[in-house]
């Protein structure tokens, strides 16, 4: 077996074990900002990232894909309110309506709090009802996300 061979083999080990998680319930809730963009723009200190930081809760919790179109839809205007620029806006929202899909094995993607089979779907009462707790017990942890103010 070839160096390369073994690679492409790890890869594919690697991403099906990523794919039998196990499906626990609703991980705590954790944010990185802008995920794959710039929390800010450092030469006119402009500042989008509590917007993010909203976002990231609406894409940790998941739910269906009417949910998702509006949390994408209040990112960019959060950004257009913050920054009075539409254009950084549609890039933003560009960029999540493509990379945020429940479909990519990804940390950012919509319903990242869940196992990786979820996809869409609505959140039953008691799943609601956990992810209000776990979002209420980081709010009180007072963990500060690096790009806050």
């Amino acid at each position: 077996m070839t160096k390369y061979s073994r690679m492409i083999t790890l890869f594919f080990v690697c991403v099906s074990l990523l794919s039998c998680e196990p499906s626990a319930g609703l991980k705590p809730f954790s944010s990185d900002g802008c995920s794959l963009f710039p929390d800010s723009n450092q030469l006119t200190q402009m500042d989008w990232c509590s917007c993010c930081f909203e976002h990231d809760k609406a894409y940790w919790r998941g739910g269906t894909e009417a949910e998702r179109i509006i949390a994408d839809q209040q990112l960019k205007q959060c950004v257009i309110d913050k920054t009075n620029n539409p254009t950084l806006a549609d890039v933003m929202y560009e960029g999540v309506r493509f990379g945020g899909s429940p479909y990519f094995y990804t940390w950012y993607r919509w319903g990242y709090g869940w196992h990786y089979d979820r996809k869409y779907q609505a959140l039953t009462f008691d799943e609601q009802e956990q992810a209000d707790h776990l979002l209420g017990a980081y709010s009180s942890s007072k963990v500060e996300l690096s790009c806050t103010n």
